[in-house]
């Protein structure tokens, strides 16, 4: 018989693109691709993250968790980012709810061990290797082109994530 924790909703959130601003209005994120330490710390947040992470904390009851695909250097910078921002403590969210990985399909490995029920990212091609691990996927800002795939949620901005996240 499964743990009773295990039926518990659990979300999981991209970094890039999602709680960090695209850096180029093309949406690259070349601040930490190929910028400097001092270039990603300057990165802004995406508008209304905060506001909007930290009741979904609440929501999910701290069952919540930064899933990221991205190199050594880059995670160095991403937790440096969200050191400098003092993101887990404007979030409530765990600090050890963070996790990377090196390539897209494996959040889909992450999702499973973590038990994740919810998860936003910018990327259809993540949530695609979601699909039958994640019930509830969300496709995070505006995207380049019409993205029509069946179980997607579209989440346009973090003021929507209240009305739309459950």
């Amino acid at each position: 018989m499964k743990n009773a924790s295990q039926h518990l909703p659990r979300l999981g959130i991209d970094i890039g693109r999602v709680l960090i601003a695209a850096e180029r209005a093309d949406g690259g994120d070349t601040a930490f691709i190929g910028g400097s330490l001092r270039d990603a710390l300057d990165t802004p947040p995406y508008e209304g993250m905060f506001e909007a992470v930290a009741p979904l904390v609440d929501r999910f009851e701290g069952r919540v968790w930064l899933v990221s695909k991205c190199g050594p250097s880059v995670q160095a910078k991403s937790r440096a980012w969200l050191a400098h921002h003092r993101f887990f403590e404007r979030t409530g969210m765990a600090p050890g709810n963070l996790r990377f990985c090196l390539q897209r399909p494996q959040k889909a490995d992450h999702c499973r061990e973590l038990g994740i029920t919810h998860f936003i990212d910018d990327r259809s091609d993540v949530l695609r290797h979601l699909e039958g691990i994640v019930p509830n996927r969300y496709l995070f800002g505006p995207q380049a082109r019409p993205v029509a795939m069946a179980g997607l949620v579209p989440l346009p901005a973090w003021r929507d994530a209240a009305a739309l996240v459950r």
